[in-house]
């Protein structure tokens, strides 16, 4: 990076935009990853794809979705938990990005982690969990799309947003993210929608709803020798309307906005080969606070 591209971040303690999805900590619960059990190629939820950075919104639609249309077209203070004022475990505040020591989510609806704790630390862990799995490239198969939705929001939404969901991603759809008309991947590429929680923010909580922030990084586009759709990173903010439901935590609806965005680095842009086989390489995880 040259001199002129330096940035002073002291004094933006809350990293930037607070638009409305995707982002944010709440509580003071703090983060944690661990590697999922699921196969290296397939780990996320949601997809921003974005050519122009501008926005669309499908009511009741998946975080992700949103992005991805997109594409086609384009906290407060933190307290550490060894502090004597650090915030217990449910009540609403900023949270540092440590572990907690809190044991994780360990059910499976699928390949998508369940069996969230009944909190705002739960609430922020499906949060993060379900903006992986809305934002991955299995959303472009109409049967793992509906698998997937399924799992994760709330069956009262379910049949009007599959319904939306199968209209928009359509043949045009597809031809727009450079893929096969029915949403496959052309031939010597491998297809990468990858969205990765950077943090989370519950913005309010009562007994059974809750409203949490997942702020995201993203990967998007075609690997390979060839491909006119070079894989590409996004940032941006998923809000979810969460109820609880069944005894786990279900979307009710999501939006999302762009950024956070950070400045943009120096590193070299890896080769086609070298893409395509990383995204065959390296799995995801299982997010929890």
């Amino acid at each position: 990076m040259s001199p002129g591209d330096e940035h002073d971040y002291r004094g933006k303690e809350q990293g930037g935009r607070t638009d409305d999805p995707y982002s944010t900590l709440g509580g003071t619960r703090q983060t944690r990853t661990r590697l999922p059990d699921g196969d290296p190629g397939h780990p996320h939820a949601r997809r921003p794809v974005r050519n122009s950075r501008s926005l669309v919104t499908i009511t009741g639609i998946v975080v992700l979705l949103v992005a991805a249309i997109a594409f086609a077209n384009r906290g407060g203070g933190s307290d550490d938990d060894a502090s004597p004022d650090a915030k217990k475990p449910g009540t609403t505040g900023s949270a540092p990005t440590a572990a907690t020591g809190t044991k994780p989510v360990q059910g499976k609806n699928g390949t998508i982690a369940s069996g969230f704790a009944h909190d705002e630390q739960g609430a922020q862990s499906a949060a993060a969990n379900y903006a992986v799995a809305l934002g991955s490239a299995e959303m472009f198969n109409a049967e793992s799309r509906r698998g997937i939705i399924q799992a994760t929001h709330d069956p009262a939404v379910t049949p009007g947003l599959q319904d939306s969901l199968d209209n928009a991603y359509s043949p045009a759809f597809y031809k727009n993210v450079g893929l096969n008309d029915d949403g496959s991947t052309p031939t010597g590429l491998s297809f990468v929608s990858r969205t990765v929680p950077v943090g989370t923010k519950v913005v309010k909580m009562k007994t059974d709803v809750a409203t949490v922030e997942v702020w995201c990084t993203g990967l998007v586009g075609l690997a390979g020798e060839g491909s006119t759709k070079p894989v590409t990173e996004t940032w941006f903010t998923i809000t979810q309307e969460l109820k609880w439901v069944g005894g786990d935590w279900k979307i009710s609806s999501s939006s999302q906005t762009e950024g956070p965005t950070p400045v943009n680095g120096d590193n070299r842009a890896s080769t086609a080969d070298e893409m395509a086989t990383a995204v065959d390489a390296y799995g995801g995880f299982t997010y929890a606070r």
